[in-house]
């Protein structure tokens, strides 16, 4: 499949101009179109932490989303965004004393992935309901780090375990309303028939008020030209026959309830950044831009793939090149595979004050965004149709320096 730019260049250009760079750059119409492929499913629960931006779960809440929260924070963001406590999960495998306060104050529905939160639900919300998170004993992911299934994973309830915690949660004065079941990001459909017969297993042992349960996310979106668009009629057809034979077999209606992330942002976005040198090492050309791995941090932790683009750039001839970073970091390089091995990109000449274009920045972009190296968080812009918002503008030094200034020193200037 050959990725296109959701917006196209001579926006990308005045955009560039008028806000500056590193940007990022959403395309609404691009999120409202991945969003009409989940009308299958009866609940759609967006994953904030892969964008969690204020202007973007609104976007999502007026698609009638719900959203899930794994942090305080995310919490506060999703209630800020106007969603209310009923619209909300918390998930995590752990109540910090952050958590607790905020879900204490919030009647906000938590979905637990370690038996010890149970009691310490309990004591905040007596009687409430839970959803248990379990880990079906595997895992799968384009990475070992995005694996959230198997022996190797901090996630969820294992799944011998269940009875157990089924118990605990009746000898606290809970209840388990829902099974949720995640095995991690890149699901393919091996893994996935896999997935549905342990779901089949974790529904039927999970008790007498069981109303739903959740397929959870990990849908793969075409990161590369030669990808293909996931199956997502295939993927809905084959929880509904999982839905179907659970409901017969108990007697009753469920609610089947799936947790995108990335799937809804990842090509919704991209990221803008300036040309600032052009050089060669040896066999190497490199393009050196002003975004680095704090602005996107996904090919220097994952090894992730990221198509990139120069922005106007001649179709015609290309050379082997690798797009770095101001990062003091060798791993300040967009264009890396697995184990830090570089991997050029086939790209047209380019000067100094040219754009690069890296696409598909929607998902685990911005959000996992930091200050490392003193840079400023980047601004982001949402475009929707011939409007453009700013939805979060560029952090100024002081704004970085703020929360350090506890005791501030005067700066010395020596003679």
């Amino acid at each position: 499949m050959t990725r296109t730019r959701p917006i196209d260049d001579a926006t990308l250009t005045s955009l560039a101009g008028e806000y500056g760079t590193p940007l990022y750059v959403y395309n609404a119409g691009a999120i409202r179109r991945q969003a009409a492929t989940l009308s299958g499913f009866d609940i759609v629960r967006y994953a904030q932490k892969a964008n969690s931006n204020l202007a973007i779960l609104r976007l999502i809440r007026s698609l009638g989303f719900r959203v899930d929260a794994v942090s305080a924070g995310e919490v506060l963001r999703a209630l800020r965004a106007g969603f209310r406590d009923q619209e909300i999960t918390f998930t995590a495998d752990i109540f910090d004393r952050a958590a607790l306060q905020v879900l204490g104050e919030h009647a906000v529905h938590v979905n637990i992935g370690s038996a010890d939160m149970i009691e310490q639900y309990a004591h905040i919300r007596p009687g409430g309901d839970i959803t248990l998170r379990i880990n079906p004993g595997f895992g799968h992911g384009h990475d070992k780090k995005v694996s959230t299934g198997g022996e190797e994973s901090k996630h969820g309830i294992w799944m011998a375990q269940q009875a157990e915690a089924v118990k605990r949660v009746e000898a606290a004065g809970l209840r388990v309303t829902g099974i949720h079941m995640h095995i991690g990001s890149g699901s393919d459909f091996s893994h996935l028939s896999k997935i549905r017969h342990a779901m089949n297993v974790a529904v039927r042992a999970a008790g007498d008020d069981l109303s739903y349960f959740s397929v959870g996310g990990g849908l793969p979106v075409p990161y590369r030209p030669e990808d293909h668009d996931f199956d997502i009629g295939r993927y809905t057809r084959d929880w509904h026959k999982t839905k179907a034979d659970l409901q017969q077999d108990l007697g009753y209606d469920l609610v089947m309830e799936v947790e995108p992330g990335r799937y809804l942002m990842a090509q919704a976005g991209l990221l803008l950044a300036e040309v600032r040198a052009i050089k060669t090492s040896g066999s190497q050309r490199y393009i050196l831009c002003d975004a680095g791995f704090n602005d996107l941090l996904r090919p220097a932790m994952y090894g992730a793939y990221h198509h990139v683009s120069i922005v106007g750039g001649d179709t015609g001839m290309t050379f082997p090149t690798l797009i770095g970073g101001p990062i003091c970091e060798s791993a300040d390089l967009m264009t890396q595979s697995k184990g830090s091995v570089v991997d050029p990109r086939e790209l047209p000449e380019a000067q100094v004050g040219d754009l690069v274009c890296i696409h598909d920045t929607g998902a685990y972009g911005a959000s996992m965004g930091s200050n490392y190296n003193s840079r400023r968080l980047p601004a982001e812009v949402l475009v929707d149709g011939d409007d453009v918002t700013l939805i979060r503008r560029r952090q100024t030094w002081d704004e970085m320096l703020e929360l350090e200034e506890v005791s501030p020193e005067p700066i010395v200037q020596r003679p």
